[in-house]
C-alpha cells in the first residue's frame, strides 16, 4: 500500500511491531519525528526501529530492512532518513518484513498552494506540509501575492497588509461571471508565523519556496501603494475579480527599490535556495501608454516596451543572485517579448513541449503543464466540480511523464528537468476543505510520477490507492462531507447531488 512506490522493494515473510525508536548520532531529528508519528518513545535498547547514518547513499536515498527481530533505517543524509521515516510511517503499526532501497526520480517534487486568492489558516498550512512529506514531496511553493490579496508582512510597507490583504468581496464562478458574493475576505501571515512554518516544514524535509508575483498580478500591492504603478494618481481597490488585472508595476526606480526591499526581507524569512518571482501573464499595455516606461525602453535599447518584461525579471534575477539565491519564474517564452537569462530556473506551465523547448534553450525547468498539474481543474465531468471547463482526471495525472521524450534530469547546475509540481489555485477553493477535495487523490498520483521509477501500471497504483485513501481519512486529509463549489458549471443531463 505504499504511495509512492519505492524504487526497489523485496517482501519477506513475517512482521515486526516496534516498541520504540532508537536514534544514532546525527539522527536525532528524524528519530524524534518518527517517534511522534508512531506514538513511541526514544529508546536505547529493545525491539525498536533503529536509525543510522552510513556512507554510500545518494542525497535522498535510504534503505529500510525489517526482520522479525527489528527494523533498520539507513541513509547518508538527514534528507534520506526523512524520506525513509515517511515509508515507515505508512507501514505502521505492524511493519511487514521487507527490504527497501529507495531514491527519488526527480530532485524537485513540488506543490504550489495559492493563499493569495483565498487566505488559508496557518494550522491548515502545517497539516498540508505534513501531508506533502507523507508523499515525499519536498517543495511547497507558497503563492503569497496576487491581484486579489497580499499575504506577507513586509517591514516598512504597512499598507501592504493594512490595505492589500483585504478585498471587499469575491467573484463567484469563472472569470468574467459578473457575479459577486458581497462578503469581505482577507488575512495575512506575520513574518514570525512564516518562520515557524519554515522550521516545521524543514523538520519534515520540505522546503518552502515563496512566490512574490511581479511585475503583473500586483493589483493588491498597487491598492496599497499606487505610486508603484503606471497610474500613480488613480486610487485602486484590491481586485475582486478573477482573471488578470491590467494594472502592473512601473519600471521607475521606486518600483524596483520596492521589489528589492521585499525580496530582501523574503530571503531573510525563507532560507530556500530558490525564490519565485512570478513573471507570468503581464499585460504590457500600461507600459506602452506610460512616457516614463517608453523612455526607459528607449534608454535600454529595447525594441519596444513589451521587452521591459524580460528586462524587469532579469534585474530581479541578478539582484537575487547577489543575495546568494536563485530566481525562478513562470516561463512565458513565445507568449511574451524577449528572452529570459538562460541561467534562470523556469516553471513550464503551458504545455510539456514548452518545457522541452526551455530545456533546449539552456534552462533548468520545473515541468508543470496545466493539463496534467493544475488541480483547480475539474476531476471529472460530473456536476458539482469547480467552475472550470478543463478536466484533469486521476489517470491523466498518473500517465503524465515529466521526462517524456527522454528529457535529461538536471542536478541543479546543468540544463534539464529539475522536477515537477502540482498547482492548487484557489479562486474556487475558499476553505481548507475545498483544497483537500482538489488535492486528493490526484496528489498521490503526481507523487508517484515524481518519486518512483516509470513502468508501473495505473491498475497497480489504483490497487494501492484504495488502502492509502483509508490512511488519508485517518489523518483527516479528506473532506468529511461532500464539498460544493460555488458557481459550478452545469452538466447536460445531470444534476448536482
Amino acid at each position: 500500500m505504499l504511495v509512492p512506490h519505492p524504487a526497489r522493494l523485496t517482501r519477506r515473510t513475517g512482521s515486526f511491531t516496534p516498541s520504540g525508536v532508537r536514534p544514532a548520532p546525527g539522527t536525532a531529528g528524524p528519530a524524534r519525528l518518527l517517534a511522534a508519528y508512531a506514538g513511541l518513545p526514544l529508546v536505547h535498547s529493545g525491539p525498536a526501529v533503529r536509525l543510522a547514518l552510513a556512507p554510500g547513499f545518494g542525497p535522498e536515498e535510504y534503505a529500510l530492512d525489517v526482520t522479525p527481530g527489528g527494523a533498520l533505517l539507513t541513509a547518508s543524509t538527514e534528507a534520506g532518513l526523512l524520506a525513509g521515516v515517511q515509508t515507515v510511517r505508512q507501514l505502521l503499526p505492524r511493519l511487514p518484513c521487507l527490504h527497501v532501497r529507495d531514491a527519488p526520480r526527480l530532485p524537485w517534487r513540488g506543490v504550489l498552494l495559492d493563499v493569495a486568492r483565498h487566505f488559508m489558516p496557518p494550522e491548515f498550512l502545517r497539516q498540508f506540509v505534513d501531508l506533502l512529506a507523507l508523499h515525499k514531496f519536498n517543495v511547497l511553493q507558497l503563492h503569497l501575492t496576487d491581484d486579489q490579496g497580499w499575504r506577507i508582512e513586509i517591514g516598512g510597507w504597512p499598507r501592504l497588509t493594512e490595505v492589500g490583504a483585504w478585498r471587499a468581496e469575491s467573484m463567484v464562478g469563472p472569470a468574467g461571471s459578473a457575479v459577486f458574493d458581497g462578503v469581505p475576505h482577507g488575512g495575512f501571515y506575520p513574518q514570525r508565523q512564516l518562520r515557524d512554518l519554515v522550521a516545521f516544514a524543514a523538520a519534515r524535509g520540505v522546503t518552502i519556496v515563496p512566490e512574490i508575483d511581479v511585475p503583473g498580478h500586483v493589483r493588491a500591492a498597487l491598492a496599497a501603494y499606487p505610486e508603484l504603478g503606471n497610474r500613480p494618481g488613480t486610487p485602486l481597490p484590491v481586485w475582486t475579480e478573477w482573471g488578470i488585472s491590467p494594472d502592473i508595476l512601473g519600471v521607475h526606480d521606486e518600483a524596483l527599490a520596492f521589489c528589492r526591499d521585499v525580496f530582501t526581507q523574503v530571503a531573510d524569512i525563507f532560507p530556500a535556495r530558490h525564490l519565485h518571482i512570478g513573471g507570468d501573464e503581464c499585460p504590457a499595455a500600461q507600459w506602452a501608454a506610460n512616457p516614463l516606461a517608453r523612455d526607459k525602453a528607449a534608454r535600454l535599447g529595447l525594441r519596444d516596451t513589451a521587452e521591459l518584461h524580460p528586462w524587469f525579471l532579469g534585474e530581479l534575477h541578478r539582484f537575487l543572485a547577489g543575495l546568494g539565491r536563485q530566481a525562478v519564474c513562470w516561463d512565458e517564452t513565445g507568449h511574451a517579448a524577449g528572452r529570459l537569462p538562460p541561467d534562470m530556473v523556469v516553471t513550464a506551465w503551458r504545455d510539456a513541449a514548452h518545457g522541452a523547448l526551455a530545456v533546449a534553450r539552456g534552462h533548468r525547468v520545473v515541468m508543470a503543464p496545466h493539463t496534467s498539474t493544475y488541480f483547480d481543474y475539474r476531476q471529472s465531468d460530473e456536476p458539482g466540480e469547480p467552475p472550470r471547463t478543463d478536466v484533469t482526471t486521476l489517470e491523466d495525472v498518473y500517465r503524465f511523464d515529466p521526462l517524456e521524450g527522454g528529457l535529461p534530469v538536471s542536478d541543479g547546475t546543468r540544463p534539464g528537468v529539475l522536477g515537477t509540481q502540482a498547482q492548487l489555485w484557489t479562486e474556487h477553493a475558499p476553505t481548507p476543505g475545498h483544497v483537500r477535495r482538489l488535492a486528493f487523490p490526484r496528489l498521490c498520483a503526481l507523487a508517484e510520477r515524481a518519486w518512483s521509477p516509470p513502468g508501473r501500471s495505473y491498475a497497480d497504483f489504483r490497487e494501492r490507492l484504495t488502502g492509502h485513501l483509508e490512511r488519508l481519512r485517518a489523518l483527516d486529509a479528506l473532506p468529511k462531507e461532500r464539498i460544493r463549489f460555488a458557481g459550478a458549471l452545469g452538466v447536460p443531463g445531470k444534476t448536482v447531488p
